[in-house]
């Protein structure tokens, strides 16, 4: 008697044509006064994918999407991943060189772009060699002007609604999605046909029911609403409601309209949300549970009271290697939960911390191949993550006596503000690069929403003279706006060790002081 074959592992190919089969004309999607069923969904993925093969896209091949919100962002990553080629979702805030590189160093071959985004790729196209299609994205702007040699996107979804019937490769890259850079440039986090199981969201079916309604205002650029909401409630086969954007004043209208029943949060929006101004409708919503990221503990339970949600907090990162923990509410206020899996919290000779003390959390590597992180042509950045058979996130957090875990900081120089990633490296890059300056140091201090906002120090070349709201004038065309500081101080010279490594430790313990300039509170730049 032999074992059995394992199973093919599921594609997204095949989940999209079996819900369309099953759920046919169900809503899928509500987006403004839209509504997309999901077969009406497969269509224009077939479309999509049809489209993008006439443009040579197939195995092997990278489809970069600078769009904002809209279905058709959607159409377009799952229209790849019929073809067996892959996705690089791009962030719509990126311009410069931070957008250059991460399209560059994807190796996209296509590049579908928004028009609000048009003039940001311009400014970089000519150092694109690599992409050999542009196409706009003309969706809601039919009259919008298209670059020479463009085409458009109607042009592409000008194709044919049946299924392409490609055979999907399991070893190959299905999408390529770019974290913050910590130490240098930002990295790409491939994902493969064969490790990726979009099947397996099915499980999350004890908290998401087919009779759910799924809420997110979150970036689709991003793996929390692509896979956590979009993909979760295909999954599912509930409807999703997608929203263009977070905006604290239409929040709850919006919870209401579409009838949503669970949504998910990052810790910055609950604070936001407590500061509009109480209504007596707050509680008139049909949401029973939102999953958080790093809610903070002293609104954790005055906002489930307000309006009348339970808080799940979770833990994990595209490329922590599949760990998680969960806090489902039976834990303390402001815990990510206890871990399933061993692990240790480290301090920085890799000794265990005692209860209480913040160290860096690890865990025990139970497959390696499955736990890796892969990262787009940086082999040893993917391998430095797993050490001696733990699994390094690269964030400190403490524990209590009873296992509870609680997020503290990042270990990397990493930021994370109004739920975006950032990076120091990139930032001082830009403001390094004023003629005036000498060098500077960025860091993230604690922000009264949660979360992390931007402060820099900088060092000036002797002789030369810079108000900051001046080189906040200089970085701001330079970088996306949730990377432009919040605070600026000027000091003679940073901190260092004495191999000429600055202590951002110390700038971070001194943080906001009386010599530090608010943006802010200047006025200048407005709130990002």
């Amino acid at each position: 008697m032999t074992a059995a074959e394992p199973a093919a592992p599921s594609t997204m190919a095949a989940l999209l044509e079996e819900q369309a089969a099953a759920k046919g004309e169900s809503p899928y999607m509500f987006f403004d006064e839209r509504v997309i069923s999901f077969a009406e969904l497969n269509r224009q993925v077939n479309r999509a994918a049809n489209g993008l093969a006439a443009l040579g896209v197939g195995s092997g091949v990278g489809v970069a999407i600078m769009m904002p919100n809209e279905p058709e962002w959607l159409y377009l990553y799952w229209g790849t991943q019929k073809l067996s080629a892959y996705a690089v979702p791009v962030n719509t805030g990126l311009v410069g060189e931070s957008l250059r590189h991460v399209i560059d160093d994807s190796d996209a071959q296509v590049l579908v772009v928004h028009p609000d985004f048009a003039d940001s790729v311009a400014a970089v196209a000519g150092d694109l060699p690599k992409v050999r299609t542009f196409v706009l994205d003309t969706t809601e702007s039919p009259d919008a002007a298209v670059p020479e040699g463009w085409t458009t996107l109607a042009e592409v979804m000008d194709a044919s609604d049946a299924d392409p019937g490609v055979a999907i490769d399991p070893g190959a890259i299905s999408a390529i999605m770019y974290t913050s850079g910590t130490t240098g440039a930002p990295k790409g986090v491939v994902q493969r046909y064969g490790t990726v199981n979009p099947d397996g969201l099915k499980a999350f079916g004890a908290f998401v029911q087919p009779d759910d309604v799924i809420y997110t205002c979150l970036p689709v650029f991003h793996a929390n609403a692509l896979w956590l909401t979009c993909t979760r409630a295909l999954a599912v086969g509930a409807p999703v409601a997608l929203s263009r954007k977070f905006s604290a004043s239409r929040f709850w209208d919006e919870i209401r309209r579409y009838k949503v029943t669970t949504f998910n949060a990052l810790g910055a929006m609950i604070p936001i949300l407590m500061k509009q101004p109480e209504r007596d409708s707050d509680r008139d919503n049909l949401v029973k549970t939102v999953f958080s990221a790093a809610c903070p503990a002293e609104v954790w339970a005055a906002f489930e009271e307000r309006f009348g949600v339970h808080i799940i907090e979770g833990y994990a990162a595209t490329d922590g290697g599949g760990f998680a923990t969960m806090n489902f509410g039976d834990g303390p206020k402001g815990s990510i939960g206890r871990s399933p899996a061993p692990f240790r919290i480290i301090d920085d000779d890799g000794a265990d911390v005692p209860i209480g003390e913040p160290g860096e959390l690890i865990f025990e590597v139970d497959d390696p191949e499955r736990r890796k992180v892969e990262y787009y042509k940086n082999a040893e950045a993917g391998a430095a993550r797993i050490r001696a058979g733990w699994f390094h996130t690269g964030d400190l957090v403490t524990q209590d006596a009873e296992g509870w875990l609680y997020f503290v900081d990042r270990k990397t120089d990493s930021m994370r503000r109004r739920g975006e990633n950032i990076s120091s490296w990139e930032v001082e890059r830009e403001i390094n690069a004023h003629p005036a300056v000498l060098e500077s140091a960025v860091f993230g201090v604690p922000s009264e929403l949660g979360e992390d906002d931007v402060m820099a120090v900088v060092v000036l070349k002797e002789g030369e003279e810079l108000a900051p709201e001046d080189l906040l004038s200089f970085v701001e065309p330079r970088m996306a706006k949730f990377m432009v500081p919040r605070y600026i101080e000027l000091r003679d010279e940073l901190p260092k060790t004495e191999t000429h490594r600055v202590q951002k430790g110390a700038l971070k313990r001194d943080g906001v002081g009386p010599d530090t300039w608010d943006r802010e509170r200047a006025g200048t730049g407005g709130k990002a």
